[in-house]
C-alpha cells in the first residue's frame, strides 16, 4: 500500500451533475445508478443509505448482511433490503457497489471473507470513522478488478439499529472521500455521485488528513464527553439523581454525544491513535492555560477565548451544520428523527 496519497482530481462530466440534480429537487433518477448495492451492516448508517437509495432511485436491488437472526427480521419487516443474510459473502454476490458499516474493527475479518465473492469493477467503500487504519486492513485483500474508495459520511445520531435510519439523514451533510493515487477516476466520480445522490456534499481528501480533520472535529469532543459524563458520575458529593434532575444544557450537551455506540467509538480511538493523541496534546496545554488564567483572575483572556469560540460556533451555523431541532437522547418516534450528532 502507498503511504502518501496524493489528491485525487475529479475528471469532467455530467455524472455528478445528474446526481446532485436528484438531491436537490429530492425526485428520484430515472434509471438506477447501481443494478445492485450491498449493504454489510444495517446500524444507523446502514438503514440510513437503505432510505436514501431507495428514495432517489439510486439502486435498482439492495442486498445486506447481519450477524443476528433478530436483525435480519427487522430488516425484512422494514424492507430495508430486497434479501438479507447471515454471511457477507452471500450478501455480496453480484453487487456493483458493497459498502462496509459495520464498526472499523470488523473491516479486516469482513474484507477477507468478501474478496474472493467481489464482483468484477465493483466498488468497494466504507462508512468509517477513519481511513488510514481501514486502507491498512481492508486494503491487502481487495481484488486487483475491484475499485476499493474509502469514505467516510459525517452524519449520524446516537441512535443505533436498523429501526433508527431515515432517508434525510446525509442531506446537506459531508461525505468524505479519500481514494488512493491509483483509483479509477471514473469509479471515484460514480461513487461521489452516487453520496450526493443521497443527499450529501462531497469532499476528496487524503487519509491522513482525514484522520487529522475527524480528531479534531468529533473523535476528541467524543472523548471529552465520555470523560466528563464519566467524572461527574465518579463524584461522591453529587448524586446521580441530582445530576440527572439539574443538568443545564452544557451537561445535558455531553451526555447526549456520550450515549453514541460504545463499540463504534471504542474501535475509532483504538484507530486512530496518532492523530487523536496529537489533537489531545494540544487541548491538554491550552486547558492548562485557561487553568491559570481562571486562577489568577485573567477575566480579559477568558474573554477573548469565549469571544473567539463563540465565532467558529456561529461558523458553523451559517455554514449548515447546524441541527435545528435536538432531541437530546430523547426517543423519536420511528419515521420522524431528524440529523443528530455527526460522527
Amino acid at each position: 500500500m502507498v503511504n502518501k496519497p496524493v489528491r485525487f482530481q475529479r475528471p469532467s462530466g455530467d455524472i455528478s451533475g445528474i446526481a446532485r440534480k436528484a438531491r436537490l429537487t429530492k425526485l428520484p433518477m430515472t434509471k438506477p445508478m447501481f443494478q445492485q448495492a450491498a449493504l454489510i451492516g444495517v446500524g444507523l448508517i446502514g438503514s440510513s443509505l437503505s432510505h436514501a437509495m431507495r428514495r432517489a432511485n439510486l439502486v435498482a436491488r439492495i442486498t445486506a448482511c447481519a450477524r443476528s437472526e433478530a436483525t435480519r427480521a427487522t430488516v425484512r419487516n422494514l424492507g430495508l433490503a430486497d434479501e438479507v443474510f447471515e454471511h457477507a459473502a452471500d450478501a455480496v454476490h453480484g453487487a456493483d457497489l458493497v459498502i462496509l458499516c459495520t464498526p472499523v474493527g470488523t473491516f479486516e475479518a469482513i474484507s477477507a471473507e468478501i474478496a474472493p465473492h467481489l464482483k468484477r469493477d465493483a466498488i468497494l467503500s466504507d462508512a468509517g470513522s477513519v481511513k488510514t487504519a481501514v486502507i491498512r486492513d481492508v486494503g491487502p485483500h481487495v481484488p486487483e478488478h475491484v475499485h476499493f474508495i474509502p469514505g467516510h459520511p459525517i452524519a449520524g445520531t446516537e441512535f443505533s439499529g436498523p429501526e433508527s435510519g431515515f432517508a434525510e439523514l446525509f442531506d446537506g451533510r459531508w461525505t468524505i472521500l479519500t481514494p488512493l493515487p491509483d483509483a479509477d477516476e471514473k469509479a471515484v466520480a460514480k461513487l461521489k455521485a452516487y453520496w450526493e445522490g443521497c443527499g450529501a456534499m462531497v469532499e476528496i481528501m487524503t487519509p491522513e488528513h482525514h484522520d487529522l480533520v475527524l480528531a479534531v472535529t468529533s473523535h476528541v469532543p467524543h472523548l471529552i464527553a465520555y470523560n466528563i459524563v464519566g467524572t461527574v458520575s465518579d463524584l461522591e458529593r453529587v448524586t446521580e439523581k441530582e445530576v440527572i434532575k439539574f443538568s443545564a444544557s452544557g451537561f445535558r450537551d455531553f451526555t447526549r454525544i456520550a450515549a453514541s455506540d460504545p463499540t463504534m467509538w471504542r474501535d475509532i480511538f483504538m484507530n486512530n491513535k496518532e492523530a487523536v493523541l496529537e489533537i489531545l496534546g494540544r487541548f491538554t496545554e491550552d486547558l492548562a492555560a485557561l487553568q491559570r488564567a481562571i486562577r489568577w483572575g485573567d477575566g480579559e483572556a477568558l474573554f477573548d477565548l469565549f469571544t473567539r469560540t463563540r465565532a467558529i460556533r456561529r461558523g458553523i451555523i451559517d455554514a449548515g451544520q447546524e441541527t435545528p431541532a435536538p432531541d437530546f437522547g430523547r426517543k423519536i418516534p420511528h419515521g420522524n428523527a431528524g440529523p443528530g450528532k455527526t460522527s
